[in-house]
């Protein structure tokens, strides 16, 4: 990659308009944060999940070092990325990183099935709240792959030191040296919540 191809990237960052970056990060802590009937560790999982369905492998990457941060596994991390036959996650925990793999497709597969299947395991409520995360995934995944947002180094070397097994690579969101960032958004705020 040429640094060229993405010149000047930083100054496209959601957080360039403010307004947006106020109402969003209210989002992103009711749906990622805010005590519900999710642990926030699934949601991390789902959103990692999302993430890798939806191809960003910066959110990849934001999303299992924020579940390592939250001192989750490393082979559990991993077995995100092969949920299906892991002995990792319960029948349940499949259902809804099931849900989540399948919603973050384009075209959508998610099928009646899926809520039979999850309905067996979770509330209403519980199933909104994975769509929630689902969906929050989608809006970081687009901006984030379009503009190639540079992963922070801390993210990115963890990412690479755990996740290079199950094929994980940083590609476009490695950046130039000028662009680097040494450290995670919530390592100086382990609440704060960022993908």
């Amino acid at each position: 990659m040429t640094d060229s191809k993405y010149h000047d990237r930083q100054n496209l960052e959601f957080f360039r308009w403010p307004e947006l970056l106020q109402r969003f990060q209210s989002l992103v802590e009711l749906v990622m944060v805010t005590p519900g009937n999710l642990s926030r560790q699934l949601r991390s999982e789902l959103f990692t999940m999302a993430s890798l369905a939806g191809g960003c492998q910066h959110c990849q990457a934001h999303g299992a070092y924020t579940l390592h941060m939250m001192g989750v596994d490393p082979d559990r991390i991993r077995d995100i990325w092969r949920f299906e036959q892991s002995a990792q996650f319960s029948e349940a925990e499949r259902a809804a990183l099931r849900l989540a793999g399948d919603g973050a497709l384009v075209p959508n597969m998610v099928e009646p099935g899926h809520f039979a299947e999850l309905r067996r395991h979770y509330s209403d409520r519980q199933i909104v709240e994975m769509l929630a995360v689902i969906s929050l995934a989608g809006w970081y995944n687009r901006w984030n792959n379009s503009i190639a947002t540079v992963t922070d180094r801390e993210s990115a070397e963890w990412a690479e030191a755990n996740l290079k097994a199950v094929g994980w690579k940083l590609g476009k969101h490695a950046g130039a040296d000028h662009e680097q960032r040494r450290r995670h958004p919530r390592s100086t705020d382990p609440d704060r919540i960022e993908y």
